[in-house]
């Protein structure tokens, strides 16, 4: 009875994960949207932008907040946040109406991802909080992983992509319900709302602060990729963008393999170990891709890349939680405004493919993300 209720409880936060990676569909999305408003890579990529900048402004004050709100009337906010995201593109498709679409899933992204890994502490042991982690961005991972598979299967069968957004956005309304009648007992351990210098305040740790670049980093390897790894191929190989979009789904098919295997591995051996491992492979796998143009290398070391950047961010967030357990609120919040970094990190990668005339130009700014993300590795105590 007991696990009974404890599975009643994981299940309904662990599905909740699934919407949070609907994240990423921004990347697929920005490629079509690019060729649908015949957009260049600095304006289209303004499209990440705006998803990506709200997790600068809305991440601490929902980390703040949350101590009063509760971290699951949390994640049903962001819920009503997406589905409105989702619904707009299909009532008015002009490129400023999205622009105001994906700001909002933005928003309803980060509160969820600053409520979200708090809440799962409330349903499972700490003693396994890393491989919780990563079993829930395994969950994600599928999501993301789906997304251009859907967009590519509505512009091939029904001539409209955009209908990825109707199917989101029933999803989010299933894992609505699903968490609206699940019971789970959040506990008031700081019943005191810290306020926002005590907040950054826990950045003078000089962990916590190595922990927040490492996930700026993390997840502008991981946005630049989404988005650069389709015009990349097109531009190497010819392929038109319907086919060259499943090296996103590639993509993050490997990275839900990956977050698979880390989440069984990861209770053997140490977060350090096997984050460093992964980031050599990936830096040696960015450099070989640079210089090819064999689809099948390609495709290979795509995989490779998902495979090895999988497990970088529950890494990251667990040994940041576990750092300062008193303050899982504030300090996800800090993390999850480092979230950011998908944003600007992935403009920059545009800026650069322009100024250069070539995809490859923007990956080696990727480079320099996955060298960044070794030295953490190597920085880390454990």
């Amino acid at each position: 009875m007991n696990n009974k209720s404890s599975l009643s409880k994981l299940l309904p936060v662990l599905f909740a994960f699934f919407i949070m990676g609907f994240v990423d569909v921004v990347g697929i999305a920005t490629n079509y949207v690019k060729k649908d408003f015949s957009l260049s890579d600095t304006l289209a990529n303004l499209l990440p932008m705006m998803v990506f900048l709200w997790f600068l402004v809305v991440s601490v004050p929902t980390g703040l907040i949350m101590n009063r709100t509760g971290r699951k009337n949390a994640v049903l906010i962001s819920n009503l946040l997406t589905i409105l995201a989702m619904v707009i593109p299909l009532i008015s498709y002009q490129f400023p109406v999205l622009l105001i679409a994906f700001a909002l899933l933005g928003i309803g992204n980060t509160i969820i991802q600053v409520a979200l890994n708090p809440l799962l502490t409330n349903v499972v042991s700490g003693k396994r909080l890393t491989s919780s982690l990563t079993l829930g961005q395994f969950i994600k991972a599928i999501a993301s992983f789906l997304g251009p598979v859907i967009a590519s299967l509505s512009a091939k069968l029904f001539n409209n992509w955009k209908y990825i957004f109707l199917t989101f956005a029933l999803m989010t309304v299933l894992s609505t319900l699903w968490l609206m009648l699940a019971h789970i007992d959040e506990e008031k351990t700081d019943l005191k709302t810290s306020s926002f210098t005590e907040c950054f305040g826990l950045l003078k740790d000089k962990a916590i602060l190595l922990f927040f670049l490492g996930i700026i980093s993390a997840v502008g390897i991981d946005v630049g990729l989404n988005t650069t790894i389709p015009k990349f191929i097109t531009e190497r190989t010819g392929l038109l963008l319907e086919e060259a979009g499943y090296g996103t789904s590639l993509y993050f098919a490997a990275r839900t393999l990956g977050t698979f295997v880390g989440a069984l591995v990861l209770v053997r051996i140490s977060g350090k170990r096997f984050f460093t491992v992964n980031m050599i492979i990936a830096v040696a796998a960015m450099v070989c891709l640079l210089f090819m143009s064999n689809i099948w290398t390609i495709w290979i070391l795509i995989f490779i890349l998902g495979f090895t950047i999988a497990n970088v961010f529950p890494i990251i967030f667990a040994a940041a939680m576990q750092r300062r357990p008193a303050h899982y609120n504030e300090i996800s919040g800090l993390l999850i405004m480092g979230v950011s970094g998908g944003a600007f990190i992935t403009f920059i990668v545009g800026v650069i493919s322009d100024l250069s005339g070539t995809q490859a130009g923007g990956l080696t700014v990727l480079l320099v993300v996955l060298l960044y993300l070794l030295v953490t590795a190597l920085s880390m105590k454990k």
